[in-house]
Order: structure tokens, then C-alpha cells, then sequence
């Protein structure tokens, strides 16, 4: 197969091949089929379903009403509210929430008439032009743009935030009306941890139990054990399991973004978390893989190199712009104690919605960031001081 011609000008006729069936592909696909239906895309992955077993959630006034447009008839679930729980605080938040899954995502993607997904083709190489499979199979195209995860990296130091989740149905109705972003009254265990809850019928239920952590290390047994107690200790008698999912998504403490874009290929557009694109603090990568989607968009017609550059930039400037975020995570991670890191949660919640939703939205204002570091912060002082240099943290790791 020949390679097509990145330069000629008919949209209509050129070929976008994005390598990886995720959520950041998904949206792109989305975003793409609206900005020009004509345009032909392939999808291609190693794994048999795509979209795997996932739950990606948005706060609604993380994304404005232009993209709130294409974004919430994908959305399986959404809600008018939202609450948290602390041990000496609760709260109801009147942002809207929502959620997609795997099953709504794939099901939009399927039905655009211009993609074509393909599963089980493990991939062997990508390039600017063409994608090698492990067949050997060559699969030619104008545009190749890479979302095949995370990409780990020595300029960008982690923590971890990791959960297992399941979908339950109960025996009588389980009384949520709207999600519990965080019910952080449960014991405290490696690191902080706090149970999340999204009400998807009046008997189902998804429960999931998150810590973040300083390791990686999932322990699905244990995970699961702790949400049947606290399904127990609710009161919850569980019908049935529907499905599990779990993760272990990124918390960015220090990131020297330069670097870590000198790393990828040039050529080759990156994409969601491969990109570094994910809020560094709450792990939502959503809002930031439909950012990158309008970046597809509103550079198209175009080939690799070229939307490769726009995405580097587009990355660059997000990187910049959170390093407040990583700032609070080296507090958290690093000068917090663990046990006691729910306070530092506990605080911020009592701050006002208008902030905290710009918080999630990453579009925190200089008096945003007074307004959350002003006071005796709960944690050491000293400990807290050391975590200010990002450079020095980056350096310290790196020894």
C-alpha cells in the first residue's frame, strides 16, 4: 500500500488513522465527524473490545457550552449535583456531572459512517505516514495521530492515584440521587483514600474505592473486600455484580514538559495520556482529550508533522499552565502525612464552588491561588517548603 499524499487538499478524500481504541481516539473521532463527515477514519487496536471497561466522568462547567454540545449526547449518565463527605464536613455542590462509559463511547463512535474500527491488530510501529502492524501488515494514511496511553517518563515524577470499581445492583433502592465525588469519612489506608459513588438507577450502582498512593501496586482482592464492607456499612444488600473496572491513572508532582516532548517523535501527533494531557491532581483527562480533539479539528486538513507541532504547543502551554496543580500534589504526596492528607481535601471543599470548579476545569486565577493557599496549611511547614522547587524535586528524583 502507498503511503497518501499529506499535501493534496481535498479533505474529503484523506485518511486519518488513529492508533489506539480509547477514550482520547474516541473524542477525536467524534469531534472530526462534525467538523467534516467526509474525512475517512480507521481506528486501530490491539485489544478485542474497544473502548475497554472504563467510566470517564467531566464536571459540566469543565467544558463550554460549544463543546458541551458534541460532548453530552455521548454521555451515558448526568446529573444536576454532586457531593462529598469528610469526616467533620459534608457538602452538596450544584455542578453538573456526567459520564461517559465504554459502551456509550463505542456505541457513537460505531455509528459514525465514515470510521472503521479495528480490533486484535496488535501495532508494530507507527510513523508520520503509515502504521506497521505486528502482521506486518502496512496500513497508509494522510494524518497517523498516536493515543496508545501513558507514556512513562523520567521527566515527569508520579504519584498514583488507583482504584477498583464495581457496578452493583441492590436488593431495595440505595437512596444516591447524585454522585459522591468523594466520601472520604472511611479509614484512612495507603495514603488517601475515599469512596466514590455514581447513582445510575434507583438500585444501580457504581462504588469505587480510590487511594492515592506513592506506589502503583493494585491489590484487586483487597479493593473489592473493602467496597463490600462499605456497601455493608451503608446498609446496601448487593443483588448482583454487573461489571468491574479498575485503573492506576497518573498524579503529576513535577514535570519538565521540554524534555519530555524531545522524547517523542517528532513527526507523529500524540494524544491524551501519551500527550501528558490529564489534570495533574484529579487524574480527569476528559476535558483535556476534548481540547486536544478541537486542536485536530480546527487544524484540518493537515498532515502528521504539522498537527505533531500544533499538539507539542498546545501541550506545552497546558504543562505551564498547571504547574500550580503539581505544586499542590508535592504537598499532598510529599509534605502531607499520609494518614492525615484527607484534611488537605477537607479544606479545599470548604472553599467556594465558583473556585472549585475552576479547579477541575484547570482554569484556576491568580486568586484562586491565593485564596487556596492562604492559612495554616495542614501540613509541616518545613515539609512544605521543601516541595516548592520543581526543579530541585526533578533533580532530587533523578540522583
Amino acid at each position: 500500500m502507498t503511503p497518501a499524499d499529506p499535501q493534496q487538499t481535498d479533505a474529503g478524500s484523506r485518511h486519518l488513522l488513529l492508533v489506539g481504541a480509547g477514550l482520547a481516539n474516541g473524542l477525536i473521532a467524534l469531534r472530526m465527524a462534525r467538523q467534516d463527515p467526509q474525512v475517512r477514519i480507521t481506528m486501530i487496536d490491539g485489544a478485542t473490545e474497544p473502548f475497554g471497561e472504563h467510566t470517564w466522568s467531566f464536571h459540566t462547567a469543565d467544558l463550554s457550552p460549544e463543546d458541551l454540545d458534541w460532548v453530552l449526547p455521548v454521555a451515558a449518565h448526568s446529573w444536576t449535583g454532586q457531593q462529598v463527605r469528610f469526616r467533620a464536613h459534608s457538602r452538596t455542590l450544584g455542578t453538573g456531572y456526567a459520564s461517559l462509559t465504554s459502551a456509550s463511547v463505542r456505541s457513537a463512535v460505531e455509528s459514525l459512517p465514515n470510521v472503521e474500527i479495528r480490533t486484535g491488530a496488535p501495532v508494530a510501529e507507527v510513523h508520520a505516514d503509515r502504521v506497521v502492524l505486528a502482521s506486518g501488515e502496512t496500513v497508509a494514511a494522510d494524518c497517523v495521530i498516536d493515543a496508545r496511553g501513558h507514556r512513562k517518563s523520567p521527566h515527569m515524577q508520579l504519584g498514583f492515584q488507583k482504584f477498583v470499581g464495581l457496578e452493583i445492583e441492590t436488593e431495595t433502592p440505595h437512596g444516591i440521587s447524585v454522585p459522591m465525588i468523594m466520601d472520604a469519612s472511611v479509614d484512612q489506608k495507603d495514603g488517601y483514600r475515599f469512596v466514590y459513588l455514581l447513582p445510575f438507577s434507583p438500585t444501580r450502582l457504581l462504588i469505587e474505592d480510590t487511594r492515592y498512593a506513592d506506589g502503583e501496586a493494585l491489590d484487586l482482592q483487597a479493593l473489592a473486600g473493602d467496597i463490600s464492607e462499605y456497601a455493608a456499612a451503608r446498609g446496601w444488600e448487593v443483588k448482583s455484580v454487573v461489571r468491574e473496572e479498575h485503573g492506576v491513572l497518573p498524579i503529576a508532582l513535577a514535570f519538565d514538559a521540554e524534555a519530555f516532548w524531545r522524547d517523542a517523535p517528532p513527526d507523529v501527533p500524540q494524544a491524551g495520556m501519551r500527550a501528558g494531557l490529564f489534570h495533574p491532581t484529579t487524574g480527569y483527562s476528559l476535558p483535556e482529550a476534548v481540547r486536544v480533539a478541537n486542536v485536530v479539528a480546527d487544524s484540518w486538513p493537515t498532515g502528521s508533522a504539522a498537527l505533531a507541532g500544533r499538539i507539542r504547543e498546545h501541550a506545552l502551554g497546558r504543562a505551564r499552565a498547571q504547574s500550580f496543580y503539581r505544586l499542590l500534589n508535592r504537598m499532598l504526596f510529599r509534605a502531607a502525612i499520609p494518614t492525615r492528607r484527607h484534611l488537605v481535601l477537607e479544606r479545599f471543599y470548604r472553599l467556594p464552588q465558583s473556585l472549585i470548579e475552576r479547579f477541575y476545569a484547570g482554569r484556576t486565577t491568580p486568586a484562586d491561588i491565593a485564596r487556596i493557599l492562604i492559612g495554616k496549611p495542614p501540613v509541616p511547614i518545613g515539609r512544605a517548603l521543601s516541595c516548592l522547587s520543581e526543579r530541585r524535586f526533578l533533580q532530587d528524583a533523578g540522583k
